[in-house]
């Protein structure tokens, strides 16, 4: 029988969706929010299956392994912040980066695969809540099309900021995941950096700071995914709940 996800019959374009995490060893709570994102897309939630028949999701978790085992908070075991070296990895000193880059360019010339998102998810140690980092473009229309999914994601997750998103190109971020792929990628590809504070997020006032937990940070990676369904517009898709019947008197 022809599979019901319109992604995988034949000759379908594929629309990708790259995530990445952890390219940081200190940078803990990526790790959680890309836990969150898993599992909801691996979950029983009609929202993820609208997301899995329509999307491809290329998930790398962690970045940086050894980094991660050895307890360094910002390099690789050779002592390397990986992320400045998207330009040029090497195989033998950035085995990670080589290889999710040259997965990334193969499947960008793909005739058949169109990767429309990538997104590498960090930790802030001085800035509250979560935001994003995009990058600058000179064509307007392509720029205010960028602002798309943070603002779709400000509404999806409370304790998600688009005052503090922002759109950059300074030399120091350029040998970043998002400033290098941003410059590789075509115009229909939009690539991200995803921070989230490592303390708190603010709700309502000044005051009102809230300290995030594992459970806060899973329910914003939640909260990525199901943005899709909406930047897709594809919320029609979704199987509702039959309402009860009421109740006759």
């Amino acid at each position: 029988p022809p599979s019901a996800a319109v992604n995988l019959r034949p000759g379908a374009e594929q629309k990708v969706v790259f995530i990445t995490a952890r390219v940081h060893p200190g940078e803990t709570p990526s790790s959680f929010v890309c836990q969150g994102i898993i599992d909801f897309l691996v979950s029983q939630h009609p929202i993820a299956k609208v997301l899995r028949d329509h999307l491809v999701f290329k998930i790398a978790p962690m970045l940086n392994p050894d980094g991660v085992y050895l307890g360094n908070y910002r390099c690789s075991l050779m002592g390397f912040d990986l992320n400045r070296h998207w330009a040029n990895p090497s195989p033998w000193a950035h085995p990670t980066l080589h290889g999710v880059k040259q997965l990334i360019i193969d499947m960008y010339y793909n005739p058949k695969i169109n990767l429309e998102f990538y997104i590498d998810i960090h930790a802030h140690s001085t800035m509250m809540n979560g935001f994003m980092y995009g990058n600058i473009f000179e064509d307007e229309e392509r720029f205010q099309r960028q602002a798309v999914f943070p603002k779709l994601l400000c509404q999806n997750a409370e304790d998600f900021s688009y005052s503090s998103t922002s759109f950059n190109r300074d030399a120091v971020k350029a040998g970043t995941g998002r400033r290098f792929l941003g410059g590789l990628l075509n115009d229909t590809s939009y690539c991200y950096t995803l921070e989230v504070s490592f303390y708190s997020y603010i709700l309502g006032g000044p005051t009102s700071a809230v300290p995030y937990t594992e459970e806060a940070y899973m329910k914003l990676g939640r909260n990525v995914a199901r943005t899709f369904l909406d930047y897709y517009r594809l919320n029609s898709l979704v199987e509702r709940p039959l309402a009860p019947t009421p109740k006759t008197r």
